[in-house]
Parts: structure tokens; sequence; C-alpha cells
């Protein structure tokens, strides 16, 4: 039997229109984009190897490409968006970068030491065939680090935003994308064949002095809604303004700031390879944790 197809979540097409619209202006908006390309490029130095050729998926202006080029570790760096204007951007500021979705990647099997993607794959639609591939890109005892926003992301704003709906209009529709948690993000490592998955997140707690601004940020960085077709119904603007006033009451610091969690899950995995370290078979520990323990309590 054919497997089902994945549903469709996204619109592709409207990510690749968010992010043409952002271009022009990423560099005032792109505080995450950085604070995640630093974090990747700390784990790479992290690494004791080097990686010969690496691409940089999803790469918005390019700028973990160059941050992975000036660290020493890295030779070539290639890197790819979906959105034309972006890859434009990511030329003008001296990346080697093309046009490419990174939902289907025709990528060459066994060409790259290193792939990489910060916050970008949480608008792939199938999530599961994208590891799949990326992992066949990867040479033998390659390395793909990926960072993606998850399910705490916005926690704030969804809750209003669903409480607002139903307090106005009876009813609630989706507002912002479902984002897959941690234990989400380990298990499609482990189903894509990665070696040694791991998986771990990272909390950034932004603030504003109103909530509004953290919409135009949003819209700033391309991460505007871009549910797909059918998923959707136009935002009223009184369900708007009741979810900032929500917003503004439950939210607040003592100093009127409000905050916004964004939850940044990382996950990391090796493409197989002969001599590789491998996990123990379950039951085959020599040492048993509740002996352990009974020994810690003497010694206690």
């Amino acid at each position: 039997m054919t497997p089902a197809a994945p549903p469709r979540l996204f619109d592709r097409a409207r990510v690749a229109r968010n992010r043409d619209r952002a271009a022009p202006r990423y560099e005032d908006y792109a505080f995450l984009k950085e604070h995640v390309s630093r974090d990747i490029a700390d784990r790479v130095q992290d690494t004791p190897r080097r990686f010969e050729r690496a691409l940089d998926l999803g790469c918005h202006d390019g700028r973990l490409a160059r941050i992975l080029s000036g660290t020493g570790r890295v030779g070539a760096v290639e890197a790819s968006d979906l959105s034309p204007a972006m890859v434009d951007a990511a030329r003008a500021a001296g990346t080697d970068a093309r046009v490419l979705d990174e939902e289907t990647p025709s990528l060459p099997e066994n060409r790259f030491d290193l792939i990489v993607s910060a916050l970008s794959l949480h608008w792939v639609n199938d999530l599961p065939g994208t590891l799949v591939r990326l992992r066949q890109s990867l040479k033998p005892d390659g390395l793909f680090l990926g960072a993606l926003f998850g399910a705490g992301t916005l926690a704030e704003l969804r809750d209003c935003l669903m409480e607002a709906e139903t307090e106005v209009s009876g009813g609630v529709s989706p507002r912002l994308s479902p984002l897959p948690g941690l234990k989400d993000m380990a298990n499609l490592m482990q189903r894509a064949g990665f070696a040694l998955p791991v998986a771990d997140r990272d909390s950034v707690v932004v603030r504003y002095r109103d909530p509004a601004r953290l919409l135009a940020d949003l819209k700033g960085m391309g991460e505007q809604s871009a549910l797909a077709p059918g998923m959707i119904r136009p935002l009223p603007r009184a369900v708007l303004d009741r979810a900032l006033s929500l917003y503004r009451e439950r939210h607040a610091d003592p100093d009127g700031r409000v905050r916004a969690s964004f939850e940044i899950v990382h996950v990391s995995g090796w493409a197989p390879a002969p001599g590789q370290p491998q996990p123990l078979r379950p039951g085959s520990a020599k040492a048993s944790l509740a002996d352990a323990v009974r020994q810690q309590a003497k010694r206690d």
C-alpha cells in the first residue's frame, strides 16, 4: 500500500512571498536568525573535525553561511533559499547562493560533509521526507545541524488570539502555525536514519513596548502566517484588538513591557558510516541503575 501523502499545512508559495517582501529590510529584523546562526556555528566549532563542503539550507540573507566561512573549520559553503529576493540579498553580501525549495531539495547524494539550517524547516510540510533527503545528501559520517521554531514559540500570542476569537466570534480558527515539539523532532531524526541523533532546545524571551511591535517584527522576519488555503479565515479587526488588549493585561512586566517567547529546537545527526559509535542495545548495560542508587544511599 502506498503511504498517504503528508498533509499540506503550509502554502509554500506564500512562504516565498513573505520572505521576498521581508528581504529588503531583513537586516533590521534578523536578531533571532543571528542568535541561532551563532549558536550553530559554535556547535560546528565544538566538533573536532574540518568540513570541506557545506550547505546552508533556507539561508535567508546568507548570514549563517558567512559566519561558517569565517570559522576556519569549514571549506566551501553553498547556500540556498526558497525566496529569490533573499537569494539576491545573500549574493549581494558575498554568499554563493541559489534558489532551492528546502521542502523538496534536489541535491546530489553524498555531496556534503555538513548541512546546516537555521529557522527555516518549520515551514516544511513533509519534514520527515526532507530530513531523509538531507541525510542522503551527506557523505558518510557527514553532519546535519538544524534549528527551527518549536511548539512553545509565541505561546502568549496563541493564547490571547484563541481567547479573543472565542469571546468575539464564538469560535476559533488557526492563526499561528503548528510547530513541532522537542520529542517530535528527536523521533523524526531517528526515523530519517541519522546516526546518534540529538535534540535540545533554547528559550529566547524578547520584550516589547507593545505587542503590536511583535507583529511588525514577525512580518519583518518573513514569519507571518503562511497556512494553506482553506485553513484560515480573515482575522477580524475586533478580534485582533481584543487579543492585543489581553496581551497587555496578562504578559506585561512591572515596567510595562510585554514578553514574547520563542522556543528554538536544535537537532543534530550524522550520516551513517562504518566505525561510528553505536548506542547500546536495550538491556545490555552491565550495571543496574537501581543498584547504583542503593550504593549511593548507603554512602549518604
